[in-house]
């Protein structure tokens, strides 16, 4: 059951992630806002009015019953009906258009509701309709990148605060006791995902993982050692792809001399930062990676303990927190999210947001690769976007915490993310566990 909320909280937060899609949208021109075809990227401008179609698809004419605003739309902005491929060749609104069209709709969405608690149907498609902008919003962020345009501005950046204790590594593997672990989000979360029907009790065995994800300085040393050459390292379906691209490293790194590295972010070059996790990497180098370190990914399971279980004394306690840090959503000063940074911070930042095992930054910063295949919980069934998660079971690797463009609102630690195995436009690093003695 979604917890009921106010008016003025679902009011804030459309608003607020509208006027993130602004910031991100802010200084591009037309062709920039088109780009060049790619398989992963859509146009800035098909995704800003498909934002706009979901929004008004789901609370307005499904929920409430109301007539289409412009009916010749469902043709251009489907996302399921819609093939990738003829996005940039369909008759898009302009990016005027689409604003006048997005306030009709936020017009039409804030004369439905009353003052005081919403109901739960308007709580839940209210907020998921807000969390869908929230991740359209860090797909802009991510394109950005991979088009080489320059760094988003955004308000938030000034609620970025470090200081010395924040920079350099976070060494070591946080011990964990073996137990009874309840996974997955319960009836009575304040909001879930559909893929996190429903929490059922695991048995977990006693594992080592890693305090924070493995740096930049780690990945250069498998670099180094002739990672991306050797056949051992990589799995079968990987390394035909390896050798007909000829990547040698992470995607965005450039070489400046012997065992120096730069890196693109956005329209900069740097010098490559050694203590932030190491970022666009996929499933694949992760793999390869620990393949090399004797190493291997967490389970989402073994994940999700590390973020939200507490010690009893003996083992496993059965608290489990919502946050790593504990019960409270507040995260300032205790993860990179909301982009309070454009970017990775160092790994040994934000310790007051560690989880009760002293396991740091398992959210924020990036989204870290399990080894699990995303599949459904026991007792899943799907919500009222029937296309978020079931269509795509099986065929995606899952990936927790979330990145500096993630918004707090919507992660926490039973939240679960899904990417294909190659995908390396996204903000993704990961983490690694010890391998168990019995492997």
């Amino acid at each position: 059951m979604t917890a009921l909320v106010t008016k003025d909280y679902l009011v804030d937060i459309l608003e607020d992630a509208h006027s993130r899609t602004m910031e991100l949208l802010d200084g591009l021109n037309q062709d920039q806002m088109m780009g060049p075809q790619l398989p992963v990227v859509n146009p800035l401008l098909w995704e800003i009015g498909h934002v706009a179609w979901f929004t008004e698809q789901f609370i307005l004419r499904k929920l409430h019953g109301l007539d289409p605003i412009r009916p010749d739309l469902d043709k251009v902005y489907d996302s399921i009906a819609i093939e990738h491929s003829v996005r940039w060749d369909l008759p898009l609104l302009q990016l005027n258009e689409s604003l006048t069209y997005i306030d009709q709709i936020k017009n039409k969405i804030f004369d439905r509701l009353e003052e005081g608690k919403a109901d739960e149907a308007d709580s839940f498609i209210y907020q998921f309709a807000t969390f869908h902008q929230d991740m359209h919003n860090e797909a802009y962020s991510y394109s950005r990148q991979t088009l080489a345009y320059p760094a988003p501005k955004f308000a938030t950046t000034r609620d970025l605060t470090l200081t010395e204790a924040d920079t350099g590594p976070y060494p070591g593997d946080a011990d964990i006791p073996g137990g009874t672990f309840r996974l997955g989000s319960e009836r009575d979360a304040p909001f879930l995902f559909d893929n996190e029907k429903w929490a059922h009790d695991v048995t977990v065995y006693p594992f080592k993982i890693a305090k924070a994800p493995v740096t930049n300085e780690e990945f250069a040393a498998f670099v180094a050692d002739d990672g991306y050459h050797r056949r051992d390292l990589w799995p079968d379906v990987a390394w035909g792809d390896l050798k007909a691209s000829g990547q040698q490293h992470p995607i965005y790194w450039i070489s400046d001399g012997p065992a120096k590295w730069l890196t693109r972010r956005f329209d900069q070059v740097i010098d490559l930062p050694p203590y932030e996790p190491v970022v666009h990497v996929n499933w694949y180098e992760a793999m390869a990676y620990c393949e090399w370190a004797g190493r291997r990914l967490p389970t989402e399971m073994e994940w999700e303990v590390a973020a939200a279980s507490e010690p009893d004394g003996v083992g496993l306690g059965r608290t489990k927190r919502p946050y790593p840090w504990g019960h409270e959503r507040d995260t300032t000063g205790k993860a990179n999210l909301d982009g309070r940074s454009t970017g990775c911070v160092d790994v040994a930042a934000f310790a007051g947001g560690d989880s009760a095992w002293g396991c740091r930054q398992m959210l924020g910063n990036i989204w870290e690769w399990t080894s699990s295949t995303f599949e459904p919980y026991p007792g899943f069934s799907a919500d009222a976007y029937r296309d978020y998660s079931e269509p795509v079971f099986y065929t995606r690797k899952v990936l927790r915490g979330g990145s500096w463009a993630t918004r707090s609102r919507m992660v926490n630690n039973t939240h679960r993310n899904f990417f294909t195995h190659e995908r390396q436009d996204v903000l993704a690093g990961f983490r690694t566990c010890a391998r168990h003695n019995w492997n």
